[in-house]
């Protein structure tokens, strides 16, 4: 049974956004027969709180890494966490679903939180391959150097398949975007949530079965979208939370305040 502690709120925020091509965005494009056309890309962060207990999912692109790459920023990440309820000096858990640059900028935010990453992400980026073109444009070597270096002050808890944060919240490693490449399923009062963050960008994506332009393993990817609809269809989650849509908020309840428009939530924090 759920208890109180086990239910958490979801806040879904969004930090940046850019306008690129379809062409730019799906992979082998052509193959579908359409023509190209604009389609907006929102960067998110993502938290999950109970009364008791607050968990970070992902920490977004650092100012310098979505200067690089010409993404809009929209609000300063450490503002957005206090706006909405985060204090970083109180060591909330941090899950790191892949370590892209825009996933994995701002971990500096938070010196004395525990981290969590698939172990197969990790080896990969400390391998022969990761300076690979095809692999090293999506990731910044400063965010990777933080990442060896929180392995090194026992700040990085790696896993295996699955792991239970807490409970209410468990992580599952998926692979197909990157190799280590994780969701998150959470309980909510108002139903489990699933964190699909790059296993599916776009709700198109995986509505139609069309895989994202970086792409590790192209089985593997298809393979999550599998899993993902057998959750979907046997009501172990009730909600999907895109990676990158434009569309993710505006199928949630909106959140308030200043930066409301910016956030949407899912449950309750009291309930």
């Amino acid at each position: 049974m759920t208890g109180f502690d086990d239910r958490y709120q979801v806040t879904i925020v969004k930090y940046g956004t850019r306008t690129t091509t379809r062409r730019d965005v799906f992979l082998n494009y052509p193959l579908y027969n359409e023509s190209d056309g604009p389609i907006g890309m929102d960067f998110f962060f993502w938290i999950v709180r109970s009364p008791r207990r607050t968990v970070v999912v992902d920490t977004g692109f650092s100012p310098e890494g979505g200067r690089a790459r010409n993404r809009t920023q929209l609000a300063e990440v450490s503002e957005l966490l206090g706006h909405f309820g985060v204090a970083p000096a109180s060591s909330p858990t941090v899950v790191l679903t892949h370590a892209h640059y825009d996933h994995i900028g701002n971990v500096g935010l938070f010196p004395e939180s525990q981290f969590v990453m698939a172990e197969s992400e990790l080896e990969f980026w400390s391998g022969r391959h990761a300076r690979r073109a095809m692999f090293h444009h999506s990731v910044d070597d400063e965010g990777l150097a933080r990442l060896q270096g929180l392995k090194s002050e026992g700040r990085l808890r790696l896993f295996e398949g699955t792991l239970e944060v807490a409970p209410g919240i468990e992580v599952i490693e998926v692979g197909g975007h990157t190799p280590g490449q994780c969701v998150v399923k959470v309980k909510t009062s108002d139903g489990t949530v699933l964190l699909a963050s790059d296993a599916v960008h776009f709700y198109e994506e995986y509505d139609r079965d069309m895989l994202f332009m970086s792409v590790a393993d192209l089985v593997a990817m298809y393979e999550g979208f599998d899993y993902i609809r057998e959750l979907l269809d046997s009501g172990e989650i009730d909600h999907l939370v895109a990676g990158h849509d434009p569309d993710t908020l505006s199928r949630f309840k909106a959140a308030s305040g200043e930066y409301g428009h910016l956030g949407a939530t899912i449950g309750q924090l009291d309930a």
